[in-house]
C-alpha cells in the first residue's frame, strides 16, 4: 500500500514571498471602483467580499492541508462542512435563550463558539473513521481517491436526511450580531467582522504549525522522507491521521460560519461548496496555504463585485477568474512543486 506524501510540504510563507499574486486583490479592488462610481458602495462591498473570502477559506483550508501534507484528494470533504453547520443548528436551537431577542453580544459568542466547537467535534470524529475506511487503503491512488470519497460524501448526505431530515433548517444570526456597523457612508455587518477575525486566526494558527512548531517540523519531514523520519522513533502514520482529522476539524468549522453566512442549512449545502472551494484551491495552487488564503479572497471579491455590476454573470464569474488565473500561472498563485 502507498503511503501518503507529496514532493513538496503544504506551503506556508516561502523564504522569498512572491509578491505577485497579492496584487491580484488589488487589481479587483482598482477595477471595480471605476465601475461602481461610489467610494461607499465600493468600500461596504470590498469589506463583505473579503469576509465572504475568509469564511471560504477556512472550508477550503482544511482540503488543501489535507492535499498538501497527504496527497489525498477528498471530494467528500462536503460532508464534513455539512456536518458542522448541522451541528450548528442543533447547538444553536438548544441555547435560544443565548441568541434570541435581549440576548448579550457575550451570550451569543459563547453559543456561536460552542456551536464551532461541536461542528469540529463531530466533523473530526467521522474524519477519522472516513480515513481509517475510505481513504487509507488507497493512499497514492488518486483515481480511487476521487471516486471512493465521492461515493462518501452521498453516503453521508444520506445519513444526514436519516437525522436532521431533507428540509431546509434555518440556521438564523444570533441576535446581537444581526444588522451593520457604520462607518460613515461605510456599512459593515457584524457577523463578517466576526468571520474575518476568525478566518485571520485560522490562517496565523496555520502557518505558525506548520512553519514554527516541532509538529510542523514533523510532518513536513514525514512527508519528504518517511523512512528516516520512522528510524528517528516517531509515528508518522499517526502525525497524518492527526492531518486529516484537523483538516476534517476545519471543515466543520467553516461549515458553522457558511451556515451561519447562508442562515439556513440543507443536506447538500456539502456539494454546492465543493465545486467553490476546488475553484479557490486550484486558483491558489494545489497544497499552498497562502495560495488557498490569496484565492479565496479574490473569490469572494468577485462574487461580490459581479453580483453587483453583473448580476447574470454572477454565476460564472469565479470559473472565469479561475481560467484568467490558471492562463497567467498554469499551476497556481503558489505551486508547491510538481506532483
Amino acid at each position: 500500500m502507498s503511503t501518503p506524501g507529496a514532493s513538496a510540504p503544504a506551503a506556508g510563507l516561502r523564504l522569498s514571498l512572491d509578491w505577485q499574486p497579492l496584487a491580484l486583490l488589488l487589481g479587483l479592488m482598482a477595477l471595480a471602483l471605476p465601475l461602481m462610481g461610489s467610494a461607499s458602495s465600493w468600500a461596504t462591498l470590498t469589506l463583505a467580499g473579503l469576509a465572504m473570502g475568509l469564511i471560504i477559506f477556512i472550508i477550503a483550508s482544511g482540503l488543501t492541508l489535507v492535499f498538501g501534507l497527504m496527497d489525498v484528494l477528498n471530494f467528500g470533504h462536503g460532508v464534513f462542512i455539512a456536518l458542522g453547520a448541522f451541528m450548528a443548528t442543533t447547538v444553536m436551537g438548544g441555547m435560544s435563550g443565548w441568541t434570541g431577542e435581549g440576548s448579550s453580544l457575550a451570550a451569543n459568542l459563547v453559543a456561536v463558539g460552542l456551536a464551532c466547537l461541536a461542528g469540529m467535534a463531530v466533523a473530526g470524529a467521522v474524519g477519522l473513521v472516513f480515513e481509517r475506511v475510505l481513504v487509507r487503503p488507497v493512499y497514492g491512488m488518486h483515481l480511487k481517491q476521487i471516486l471512493i470519497t465521492m461515493g462518501g460524501m452521498i453516503i453521508g448526505e444520506e445519513c444526514i436526511k436519516l437525522l436532521w431530515g431533507a428540509q431546509l433548517v434555518p440556521l438564523p444570526v444570533p441576535e446581537a450580531l444581526r444588522g451593520s456597523l457604520l462607518l460613515g457612508d461605510v456599512a459593515i455587518e457584524k457577523f463578517r467582522l466576526l468571520a474575518v477575525v476568525l478566518g485571520l486566526a485560522v490562517f496565523a494558527g496555520l502557518l505558525w504549525v506548520l512553519n514554527r512548531t516541532k509538529l510542523g517540523l514533523l510532518i513536513r519531514a514525514g512527508v519528504q522522507d518517511r523512512e528516516m523520519v520512522e528510524s528517528l522513533g516517531y509515528r508518522i502514520r499517526r502525525l497524518f491521521v492527526a492531518v486529516f482529522v484537523a483538516g476534517s476539524a476545519l471543515a466543520g468549522l467553516g461549515g458553522v460560519m457558511w451556515g451561519l453566512y447562508q442562515q439556513g442549512v440543507t443536506p447538500q449545502i456539502g456539494a454546492q461548496v465543493n465545486t467553490l472551494i476546488f475553484i479557490v484551491i486550484i486558483i491558489g495552487g494545489l497544497g499552498s496555504t497562502l495560495g488557498c488564503f490569496v484565492g479565496a479572497l479574490a473569490v469572494g471579491l468577485m462574487a461580490n463585485y459581479c453580483g453587483f455590476l453583473f448580476p447574470k454573470a454572477a454565476l460564472f464569474s469565479n470559473i472565469g477568474l479561475m481560467v484568467a488565473v490558471l492562463m497567467w500561472r498554469p499551476q497556481g498563485l503558489y505551486p508547491v512543486g510538481v506532483r
